[in-house]
């Protein structure tokens, strides 16, 4: 019987992740929210790239622009609701969905993406490389961020 070999890909160092980073520009204009969150956690932790390893940062950074134009869908405009606590007794406070879109519009994008990343050391670091910009124009242009349309 004839065995047949297998052939592992070589597993990336930290070193090797480094020197192949890069910075990807998206647009959040006219998008849907959670389709776009997906898209930008995959970039975030390196999934999209052929040498993915679990255990280190191989991701890329990620340059958000037009937050404020971000979209949902159904009834989630009226619906939605950002929750916190203060810390003091009856400390709950609710922020509807078109408020939060008002005054914080980076905070509703980087909400969803912080939900669908590991909740470990190593997921909080990949997140440290998202960059989220209300306007159209960003202050990243020494990283020459390449521009991709989804």
């Amino acid at each position: 019987m004839m065995k047949a070999k297998l052939q592992y890909s070589t597993l990336l160092t930290k070193e090797e992740a480094l020197e192949d980073r890069k910075w990807i520009l998206f647009d959040a204009k006219g998008k849907t929210l959670g389709r776009f969150a997906t898209e930008i956690a995959k970039v975030l932790r390196g999934k999209h790239k052929p040498s993915f390893t679990s255990h280190v940062d191989c991701g890329d950074g990620v340059i958000i622009i037009n937050a404020g134009k971000i979209e949902v869908t159904g009834a989630k405009e009226a619906q939605k609701l950002y929750r916190y606590y203060t810390g003091s007794m009856g400390g709950l406070r609710e922020i509807p969905y078109r408020v939060m879109k008002e005054r914080k519009p980076e905070y509703i994008i980087r909400h969803a993406v912080q939900g669908m990343m590991p909740k470990t050391r190593l997921g909080k670091q990949q997140l440290k490389k998202l960059r989220i910009f209300a306007g159209d124009s960003h202050d990243m242009e020494a990283q020459q961020p390449i521009s991709v349309t989804t």
